[in-house]
């Protein structure tokens, strides 16, 4: 379960002139990130523990899928062969090929030639009765089979001379885009199963270990940004229009009241929180509560999750007034 738990008290806003700051007190909370990987796979390694602090690119964990090396395998085939198509169509036909075409066309005509002389002295004979009708038919037929096959060799040379039609080179092409894109869908899931870290972060939760199956989506750590905690507090209405984005805040712990950590309004509710069923009376209208999330810079990570901290939203200027810069350190703290 998250530790975002709605812990905040209400604010209340002091100086009856309304010029003091609005204070309160909230729940620090980080920024939690779930590294979770996008297709169901097996962990094998794990490289990270509870409460290790991680950098962004670090390897956090390793899946594997058994059948990720062999569609790897299959999509780089798959593109060698439709680049290969693309490259023989845009080179067109060889001389080589030319040639054999011209020979076969050449023999094409000459059996065309023979077999119209043989149909010709055909002709003259069954004229005469020396041969029969049928042989003369045969005559007849062959001349026409040779011819035939003399045009389609006289096509065949041409479309050799003119070379591959400039539509055929477009789908070829097409073909090895889609290709290529089916291998880069591969190689990204691929690269999926090593699971790096997102950013600097701490490591919240380790939630799998080596040989479990993950579902999509299953986070296998979780990270918490250390460095930006927040906290949200609640306004009420009177106080609310004193409360602007990029407001300074500072907020104290318990534990170390004399050090302040420097923040800024980020965020404010849209709608009120806790509100009764009518809000007609004065008083009632002072329990519309809006929440009001403030973001600190703690280097140091002296503010823990889950740790109560007084928090005060400066009027203007006065930020640098109470807390200037001889007393705050780069990290929000008291020097």
């Amino acid at each position: 379960m998250s530790r975002r738990l709605l812990l905040a008290l209400v604010l209340l806003g002091c100086g009856g002139g309304g010029e003091g700051p609005v204070r309160g007190v909230g729940t620090l909370e980080l920024t939690e990130v779930d590294v979770a990987p996008t297709v169901p796979a097996r962990v094998l390694r794990v490289y990270v523990d509870e409460g290790a602090g991680v950098r962004a690119g670090d390897t956090i964990a390793v899946l594997a899928q058994p059948t990720t090396r062999a569609e790897l395998e299959q999509a780089r085939a798959r593109v060698a062969a439709a680049e290969a198509r693309l490259l023989e169509l845009q080179a067109g036909p060889r001389a080589r090929e030319i040639e054999r075409a011209e020979a076969e066309l050449a023999a094409a005509e000459a059996e065309a030639e023979r077999a119209e002389r043989d149909y010709r002295r055909a002709q003259s004979l069954v004229e005469s009765g020396t041969i029969s009708r049928q042989a003369f038919d045969a005559a007849r037929a062959a001349a026409a089979n040779a011819a035939a096959r003399r045009d389609a060799a006289r096509e065949a040379l041409q479309l050799l001379r003119e070379g591959t039609r400039p539509e055929r080179i477009r789908a070829a092409r097409a073909e090895a885009a889609a290709a290529r894109a089916a291998l880069a869908a591969v190689e990204a899931s691929a690269a999926d199963l090593v699971l790096l870290a997102p950013l600097d972060a701490t490591v919240l939760s380790r939630n799998a270990e080596p040989g479990e199956m993950l579902a999509a989506g299953r986070s296998v750590v979780t990270l918490g940004d250390v460095r930006r905690p927040w906290a949200r507090v609640y306004v009420s209405s009177l106080v609310l229009p004193r409360v602007r984005v990029g407001q300074r805040a500072v907020a104290r712990l318990d534990g170390l009241p004399d050090r302040r950590f420097t923040g800024r309004v980020v965020a404010i509710d849209d709608r009120a929180q806790f509100t009764p069923r009518i809000a007609l009376t004065e008083r009632e209208r002072a329990d519309l509560l809006f929440g009001v999330k403030i973001a600190f810079d703690d280097t140091t990570r002296t503010l823990k999750p889950g740790l109560p901290a007084t928090v005060e939203i400066l009027p203007g200027g006065a930020a640098e007034r109470e807390a200037g810069p001889e007393e705050l350190g780069r990290d929000g703290g008291a020097r």
